[in-house]
């Protein structure tokens, strides 16, 4: 298939989810990740109407926005990110799904020039290879981050285990909506938190249905 027709069966399937919900056609954003794929390949996902691309390295951030210099994409930073690489691409986002620890807040702050729009990672499969913050660790996490002038939690972002079943993830989705009404409900100025980032090519049907705002889609575009 081209990827004009896997977007179409991809934003079919992603109305369908949302009619399901009984949530609104516009009420999840969805973001092509494109960091492994070609520059050729990004500009013709582009050119189909899809503006939020995701990369999750410096090198791959800077070839993709030297190649498409259209002023009206929206760039996604996914993935870890080392503290010592802030400095190479936090001006270059507009959204951060990755916000995990203090030290990468602090570099953040210190880096940034702007106030940057961040999801923060939440460990809610408690899986030790997974980066994140620990569900009970999250209010505490918040609470600190007022600490950082450039940072606004918009919202959280967790990624289901793989090999987990429909039931599992459904769960894990839920816990990290459940998380952030709690946040939501606090009225914090720099944490409003209206946003969920979670659901990938194997799961974003299940995470649209369990309230995903942002759903990161890769291979099924670019198969």
């Amino acid at each position: 298939m081209t990827i004009k027709e896997n977007l179409q069966q991809v934003e079919e399937t992603l109305n369908l989810s949302l009619t399901h919900a009984q949530r609104q056609p516009e009420a999840a954003t969805l973001i092509a990740v494109t960091k492994a794929v070609s520059n050729e390949e990004t500009a013709e996902i582009y050119h189909l109407g899809i503006k939020n691309l995701a990369e999750n390295r410096p090198e791959g951030l800077i070839a993709k926005q030297d190649f498409l210099p259209e002023k009206d994409i929206i760039w996604h930073y996914i993935g870890n990110l080392q503290s010592r690489k802030v400095k190479q691409v936090i001006n270059r986002i507009d959204y951060f799904h990755s916000l995990d620890r203090l030290t990468l807040a602090s570099e953040i702050e210190k880096r940034a020039d702007h106030q940057i729009a961040c999801f923060v990672q939440v460990n809610v499969s408690k899986e030790e290879s997974k980066h994140g913050i620990s569900p009970v660790e999250l209010t505490e996490f918040i609470a600190e981050l007022a600490n950082y002038s450039k940072i606004q939690v918009i919202g959280l972002m967790t990624m289901a285990p793989l090999g987990a079943n429909e039931a599992e993830i459904r769960h894990y989705f839920s816990e990290l909506r459940i998380l952030q009404a709690e946040i939501a409900s606090k009225k914090i100025p720099y944490a409003p938190c209206t946003e969920l980032s979670m659901g990938m090519s194997n799961d974003y049907q299940l995470a649209v249905e369990e309230g995903a705002t942002f759903i990161r889609v890769g291979s099924l575009l670019f198969k």
